[in-house]
């Protein structure tokens, strides 16, 4: 029998007050080796110096912190991009000490190929002589990732990332499938360094890099978009109401939408072809979107961040809800809760690429082309997007940029989202560093305008977008920062992705729930963050475990926001879903179904992040010119000239061991885009 979700129990407050009651140490972590001479002043040893409580480390940043912007970028494995980082827990070292093959785990994949001959492979990596800045994506479905973990009584082994991508296209049957299936079993192993993206390195090398972070859900990007202002993609909901979608019917589309939680990348409900919103409708995603009638998710009904931003005002901006029946159903408890607190209301904006009119549009016209609508966390809630005061806050890339130029920030602070798309709101096209990579014979120009066109990206998704063109997207950002001392001194920015895109990582995520198809669903793979403030500590590795939650729950502690997980109706739902009901294989009982913003041993914040002694002011704040980027060096394509490791004075890990790894012969990154060279 289900247990009561609406009654209030003494069980119930007991659990979310210990919980509450939780002061989990911070992963201080270690110092980054070998600094440079612009970044060695700055350091200070945190095995050094006393660690002041949590609380007071709150209390100190409530003082100096008014603006926390995320950097939401898309699909990379932490050992994908950092596994060769210095001090990292990476692919050959565990941050301190060198590790063996034998010591990491899923380091040699193995594979049966379609002869029936044993493969094996190694990670290996790509640089500019293989156009490392865009690759073809690999399989990050829940269940091929589901697959890449290959549990073992319970336990991820990290074992099965080029198995699945050899099954998944082999079973086609003939050569050209056989050759498919080889690229990508191998470039599911490929990793890159700061040669590929240095400013990314350059930025984990200046503060803190966070080598312990996963994705909140072991699924593709919705559902971890959703996270990161939800802590979830639906648990409580489906505790609730089931799993089941509803059933809906407009003109000539007739479909079910898919039900929480989310685990595959569907549409939002609001905007599609179910929504029958007549004025203000949310825009529909570019070209490369999926909008079949049974590509639509749910309206999604649970608490998000915005919500408890909203603060005193929570019951009154509930009122402008167009539709709070629809909408408002699982937040009915949570919003006199928010309101009683008496908070003040805290601004936030979610700015992404293609929103509205971008400067890469027509003049008057906004195309949308660029948007990717199933990246878009608050149009999947309807009290969000149909709602005038929180949809004012939706906006474009183009005018994140605007706005800052023009001072247009919400002066008493907030959190700021920043998401790219399908283009780059530069208007720049991928550097091809090599023009005789994939075909050795020279690309030809038909070849290089399919790189522009289906390359051009600013997300950093493999699949559509350029990591170098991605990365100067996130240098822009950090530079608009940086440029406003009044806006730098008072601001945190965090750096991290939704998902892994299926990468091969060697840290087994914490399994903590599963979903309705008895599938692993919380963690995903290991992705990495990278955290900025003038407060922050320099050259460090912070070993704080974490997803999406470490984020939602430093903007509380920041913004004295209640945790979603002690809300109302969603600490009776997590409660609720301890029921043996909802128990996973084995009879693994669900304790995580739902955010878990609290801290726990489970999931920490992020205050790791930042020096003690600037916040309290023993030390100066890191200067604005720190965090940026010369102008120069953001523009020019490939950054450094493909020399980033060089220009910005750090040896990865494979040469600082004198390691070397082999790329496989007749190794193609794009086995989808340029099959011909398989």
């Amino acid at each position: 029998m289900k247990r009561s979700i609406t009654a209030a129990s003494v069980v119930l407050m007991a659990w979310v007050t210990a919980a509450l009651a939780q002061d989990a140490p911070s992963g201080l972590g270690h110092l980054q080796p070998e600094p440079s001479a612009a970044i060695a002043p700055y350091m200070v040893d945190p095995a050094q110096e006393p660690r002041p409580s949590r609380d007071a480390l709150i209390a100190a940043l409530r003082k100096k912190i008014k603006y926390v912007f995320v950097i939401f970028n898309e699909n990379h494995s932490f050992d994908n991009e950092f596994g060769t980082f210095p001090g990292a827990n990476g692919l050959f070292s565990d941050g301190v000490k060198p590790r063996d093959a034998a010591h990491t785990a899923g380091f040699v994949q193995h594979y049966t190929d379609q002869t029936g001959a044993a493969q094996t492979l190694q990670p290996f990596r790509i640089g500019p002589e293989q156009n490392a800045t865009f690759v073809d994506s690999v399989d990050h479905s829940h269940k091929g990732l589901a697959k890449k973990l290959a549990l073992k009584d319970g336990l991820p082994t990290m074992t099965g990332f080029a198995q699945t991508e050899f099954g998944r296209f082999v079973a086609s049957g003939g050569a050209s499938s056989a050759s498919l299936a080889t690229q990508y079993a191998r470039l599911v192993m490929s990793y890159i360094d700061c040669d590929t993206i240095p400013f990314l390195w350059s930025y984990a090398s200046r503060f803190t890099l966070f080598d312990n972070i996963f994705a909140t859900e072991d699924t593709p990007s919705t559902p971890n978009a959703i996270a990161m202002i939800a802590g979830q993609a639906g648990e409580t909901q489906w505790v609730k109401h089931g799993a089941e979608g509803k059933s809906y019917a407009a003109g000539e589309n007739h479909g079910t939408t898919q039900g929480p939680p989310l685990v595959n990348d569907p549409q939002p409900f609001y905007g599609s072809q179910f929504d029958t919103t007549a004025s203000g409708r949310q825009p529909a995603g570019g070209g490369g979107e999926n909008y079949k009638n049974s590509n639509i998710a749910s309206n999604l009904t649970f608490a998000t961040v915005p919500l408890t931003l909203a603060g005193r005002d929570a019951s009154t901006i509930a009122k402008e809800d167009f539709n709070p029946d629809f909408d408002l159903p699982d937040i009915k408890q949570d919003i006199p809760f928010i309101t009683s607190r008496g908070g003040k209301p805290v601004a936030w904006r979610w700015y992404e690429e293609g929103y509205d009119h971008e400067l890469t549009d027509h003049e008057g016209e906004a195309s949308h082309a660029s948007y990717v609508s199933h990246h878009s966390a608050p149009q999947y809630f309807g009290y969000l997007v149909n709602n005038p005061t929180y949809h004012s806050n939706m906006r474009g890339l183009g005018d994140f940029f605007s706005d800052m130029k023009a001072g247009d920030l919400p002066l008493d602070g907030g959190v700021i989202y920043v998401r790219g798309g399908f283009a780059a709101v530069s208007g720049q096209h991928p550097p091809i560093q090599n023009k005789a990579y994939p075909n050795p014979a020279g690309l030809t120009p038909s070849e290089i305008a399919t790189i522009d066109s289906n390359k051009g990206g600013d997300d950093d998704h493999p699949g559509y977008s350029d990591r170098q063109l991605s990365e100067a997207m996130a240098a822009r950002v950090v530079n608009a920062v940086a440029s406003r001392p009044e806006i730098w001194s008072e601001s945190l920015i965090v750096l991290t992705y939704d998902e892994s895109d299926g990468f091969y990582d060697h840290v087994p995520p914490r399994i903590l729930s599963y979903g309705p198809d008895q599938l692993p669903l919380a963690r995903g793979i290991r992705v990495p963050m990278i955290v900025m403030s003038p407060y922050g500590r320099a050259h460090a590795v912070s070993r704080a475990e974490g997803d999406h939650n470490a984020v939602i729950e430093t903007i509380s502690a920041i913004f004295d926001l209640p945790p979603l997980a002690s809300l109302p109706d969603e600490a009776q739902a997590l409660y609720a879903g301890e029921d043996a009901t909802f128990n996973g294989p084995n009879g693994f009982v669900q304790h995580h179904l739902g955010p878990r913003d609290l801290n726990t041993p489970e999931t920490d914040d992020l205050l790791s992040a930042f020096e003690p002694k600037r916040l309290t002011g023993e030390m100066p704040p890191l200067p604005a010119s720190y965090a940026k980027i010369p102008e120069k060096d953001v523009e020019t394509l490939p950054h450094f000239g493909g020399q980033g490791c060089s220009a910005i004075g750090i040896t990865p890990e494979d040469k600082r061991q004198g390691l070397s790894t082999a790329i496989p012969p007749g190794f193609n990154s794009l086995p989808i885009t340029f099959p011909a060279y398989n």
